[in-house]
């Protein structure tokens, strides 16, 4: 998101990726193109009186980017509006009602609806939920080819990529040197863009948990099943901090995903992990293979306020996206090259929230994550 942002500007730019281009989150996530920004009324109380307004600026911004990408460059990432949030318990349709409100004080400029128990039947085919908050504001896409459309415009403009290259280290200077196995680049500034991936840099450590989400991809479901569980091709998550989350993808699977203390890439354990909560929502996919399974990491920060700030003067970072990636990292790409372009108004925002830090996190990072999901379960059930 920066590089292109930066290459659109004019900047020269040079990405230095450590294994392929969305290798991480940016092509693993569930592709839900979700309105909002964690830790929003942390964000909000931080800047007084005029922060309702600010953070509401800035908190559709990520889909504006999107779209305008999608027109300007042509990206096929089978981008489709619609998106409900989903309610288990009182507590939950509290706050979708409270959310409705919200949206309907800002005149909200799309689709918004309140949906009974018999509403979300009717809309997805279940009765795992007990009301939720239709937005037809918010929608899906497929990840991984928004990315890789976006590096494509990022080329085109003169950028360059450099693929496996792992940075070995960062020589903090007048002009920072990024140094690779292969060589090494000399620039102006330098952008930490690695997330729950990053472990180079020791000022960041133990400011973020990193949360293990996993997807299952059934096989193609009949037009029968499609019509029953999902007719209006919606993105659907619930309000769980141990979250589940599916949607429908183009050619008709569905792609269903959850957060779980697991830390392999066995797609066998993935199954036994998913298989039963997706069969408790949807029973009547009982039977129906499982093509494919993957997981991946997602950056929580302690106070769920996302990381943009720098550890040098010329060293920015971004990352701690908690869930809304696809939204937030295509803003806070344009803040980074608002801040290496010399503007700092929405950058200081951010970078002026200290995170909170847990010492030793990142050396017992397995147990710390065993403990938080642990908690997070508990107040789920609560």
């Amino acid at each position: 998101s920066a590089a292109l942002h930066l290459a659109e500007r004019g900047f020269k730019v040079h990405v230095i990726e450590a294994n392929k281009v969305a290798w991480g989150a940016s092509g693993r996530n569930g592709g839900q193109m979700i309105g909002g920004i964690s830790g929003e009324n942390r964000i909000s109380k931080s800047l007084g009186a005029d922060g309702e307004s600010i953070v509401w600026d800035m908190r559709w911004k990520g889909h504006q980017i999107i779209r305008e990408r999608i027109r300007t460059y042509g990206i096929q990432c089978d981008l489709k509006s619609g998106y409900l949030d989903v309610a288990i318990k009182p507590r939950h349709v509290q706050g979708l009602e409270a959310e409705f409100t919200e949206l309907k004080r800002h005149n909200f400029p799309c689709e918004i609806k309140l949906l009974s128990k018999q509403e979300i039947r009717d809309t997805i085919g279940t009765n795992a939920y007990i009301g939720g908050l239709l937005n037809m504001g918010n929608g899906h896409l497929h990840p991984l080819n928004l990315c890789i459309g976006e590096a494509k415009a990022a080329v085109n403009l003169g950028a360059t990529i450099y693929e496996q290259s792992p940075v070995l280290r960062i020589e903090k200077q007048s002009k920072p040197m990024v140094v690779t196995e292969q060589g090494s680049i000399t620039a102006d500034f330098v952008v930490l863009a690695g997330n729950a991936y990053h472990f180079l840099e020791p000022k960041l450590r133990g400011i973020m948990f990193p949360v293990n989400s996993f997807i299952l991809a059934t096989e193609p479901l009949s037009e029968d099943i499609v019509c029953e569980i999902n007719p209006q091709d919606l993105a659907v998550c619930d309000p769980n901090y141990i979250l589940e989350y599916f949607r429908l993808s183009a050619d008709k699977r569905l792609l269903f995903g959850g957060r779980c203390n697991y830390f392999g890439r066995d797609p066998d354990v993935i199954k036994r992990h998913l298989m039963p909560r997706m069969l408790k929502i949807y029973p009547q996919l009982a039977g129906t293979r499982i093509d494919f399974s993957w997981g991946g990491t997602i950056g929580v920060p302690i106070n769920r306020v996302p990381q943009i700030g720098r550890i040098d003067n010329n060293i920015f970072y971004s990352q701690g996206y908690s869930g809304h990636g696809v939204n937030v990292t295509h803003l806070a790409g344009q803040i980074i090259a608002d801040a290496v372009a010399g503007t700092f108004d929405r950058f200081d925002i951010f970078a002026n929230i200290k995170p909170f830090t847990i010492p030793g996190q990142h050396i017992f990072r397995r147990q710390m994550v065993g403990l938080g999901m642990l908690y997070y379960a508990l107040k789920d059930k609560l």
